[in-house]
Parts: structure tokens; sequence; C-alpha cells
């Protein structure tokens, strides 16, 4: 007999997720539970609904670090992720998430999700590349495969240049890749995985596509925005973003003004950093952070909650 805890995680899972006509037993999220588990995104949406952050946001988090994003004071301590190789250390990875889960397989519901896919006409078998198709400019593919290295490579040099010539973005895969010598040379990849391994991708089968996965101790959604660098990633919730980079422009001219006066050669650290004490050096810093925000801005900033001592940037 089922307990009632496995009952319950079931009823969970029907609840939040649909069987998509055109995707056989795969689970997807419609339109309308991408809206409704992403409802405070302020911006556009793809037509799946997914989140659309605009470009021009995404832009900006180019000069950013990982360690300007930080999730956890807004109540989202999980969404960052390190330990995973990163392809090029120097090319920062921003887009919007696209998602896919595989999972192990077993062969009674592959075996009736293929026939089902079959019969609606698909010559071709169901499997990772369906959602590598769908991969749009600016998105970044994210694969759950549950960590397996044993799995083999998600992906080759070949779709891995599919990627980047599709996306402009890249990867973040929680499993393997191969081909490295052929990918490696893909300057404008940035990618993330667990290893590099010979074997092509087996024993795996698709079991969702645009749903909430797992990355690390990360959970993502689709159309998050995927920040990283050579320290991790990031998975960032849309109404997020623009909180996070007008910290970040606080956070730069903070450091530009710090390190003025360090060339200075006339104080002690502890005079500067992180905020002057000396009531003549504090109204310089803020006569300057008000100079280059502009009063406007100076003004929202000066009303927004600072961590540590009052208008202390977060940076350390």
């Amino acid at each position: 007999m089922m307990n009632t805890s496995n009952r319950s995680v079931r009823l969970i899972l029907a609840a939040c997720f649909v069987l998509a006509p055109a995707w056989g037993q795969v689970f997807t999220m419609t339109r309308e539970q991408l809206i409704k588990y992403t409802a405070k995104n302020p911006y556009a949406r793809f037509e799946d609904g997914r989140p659309k952050v605009p470009d021009a946001l995404l832009e900006k988090l180019k000069d950013m670090s990982s360690e300007e994003i930080s999730l956890s004071r807004s109540g989202f301590p999980n969404q960052y992720v390190d330990g995973l190789q990163v392809l090029h250390p120097d090319k920062k990875l921003i887009g919007r998430a696209l998602t896919l889960q595989l999972m192990p397989i077993r062969a009674d519901i592959a075996d009736v999700d293929a026939a089902e896919w079959k019969a609606q006409g698909n010559q071709r078998p169901r499997d990772h590349q369906n959602a590598i198709d769908l991969l749009q400019p600016g998105d970044v593919f994210v694969v759950d495969v549950f960590g397996s290295v044993a799995a083999g490579g998600i992906i080759g040099d070949n779709l891995a240049y599919y990627i980047m010539k599709t996306t402009g973005a890249g990867f973040v895969i929680d499993g393997a890749i191969r081909d490295m010598d052929g990918i490696r040379p893909l300057a404008d990849l940035a990618g993330y995985f667990r290893a590099s391994v010979p074997p092509a991708i087996h024993n795996v089968f698709v079991a969702g596509i645009n749903i909430p996965v797992r990355i690390g101790n990360a959970t993502v959604m689709p159309g998050d925005v995927v920040f990283g660098d050579s320290e991790g990633v990031s998975f960032i919730p849309p109404h997020l973003v623009q909180g996070i980079v007008d910290e970040a422009q606080v956070t730069h001219l903070h450091d530009e003004w710090t390190k003025r006066k360090f060339d200075e050669g006339k104080y002690k650290s502890t005079e500067v950093y992180s905020r002057p004490r000396d009531p003549a050096l504090l109204k310089e810093y803020d006569d300057f952070l008000k100079e280059k925000l502009g009063p406007k801005a100076y003004e929202e900033y000066m009303k927004r909650p600072q961590p540590g001592p009052p208008q202390t940037p977060a940076r350390r």
C-alpha cells in the first residue's frame, strides 16, 4: 500500500504539471503555469510563458561578478552553484534559462513515451535535442542530469557549436560533456559542467522540458537569468535582476572612490574602508556618489535598506 507521504508527493506533482500533447508523457509547464509560478516577473514573456528579461538589462550584468549577486539577502539562499568545471573562465555566461530534466532510464516508462511519440507521427526518437531545438538567442541550455558523469556527454562539439551559434550564450550541465578538444576552441561559448568524458549520452530519458530543475543545490525556473563567471553560476529570479544591477552600480562607485583615496597614500585602510568614519571624508564620499548616480538615483538608493552599517555597499 502506498504510504501517505508518497501519495502526497504524487498529488503535488500532478497538480504542478500537466502532460502537454506535443510532448507525450514528458512533463512541461503550460504557459498559464509558468505565468503563475513566475507571477513577480515584471517583463515581457516568450510565447511559452517564460519570462523574458530585456536584453538591455542583461547587458548591464556583463560588468558584474558573482560576489555582487547576493540573492540570500533577498530570501533566495540556494541560487548559487560552485564546484563545476568552467569551459572559459575569462568569459561570462549571461542569458535566460531553458531547462531540461533527464532521468535514469526506466524501460516501462520510456517505452510508453516512445510509443506515444511515434504515434504522433515523429520519425526521429525523442531525446535531449528536442530541447536544444527550442533554444533562442540569449537562452542558456540548463540541464539537470542528476549530477551523473556515468550518463555520458550530454553534448559534444557539434551540439556545442549549435548552442553557441543559436544562443550566443552557452550551457550549464549538471553532468558531463564530451569532445573537449572540439569544444574548447569555441571561444564564443560559455559553459559549466561536471566532467568531460569520452562516451556519448546514454541510459537516460527526457523527463521534463521547461520545468523547475535542480542544478547542484539550486532550483532553476525557466526564464531565470543565468549569471556565470570564473567562480560559479547564479540563477536569478527575473524580478530581482534590476535591484541587483542597481546595487552593483553603487558598489562599483564605492570601489572607485575607495581606491582613489588609497592612491593618495594618506589614509589607513580602516579610515576609508568599508565606510569612512571621518565626517569630512564621509561627506566627500556621499557627494561623489550623488554626482555619479545623479540626484534622483541617489535619493532612491538612500531609501533602500542597506546591509551592515547604514549606506555600506555589500561588497567586501
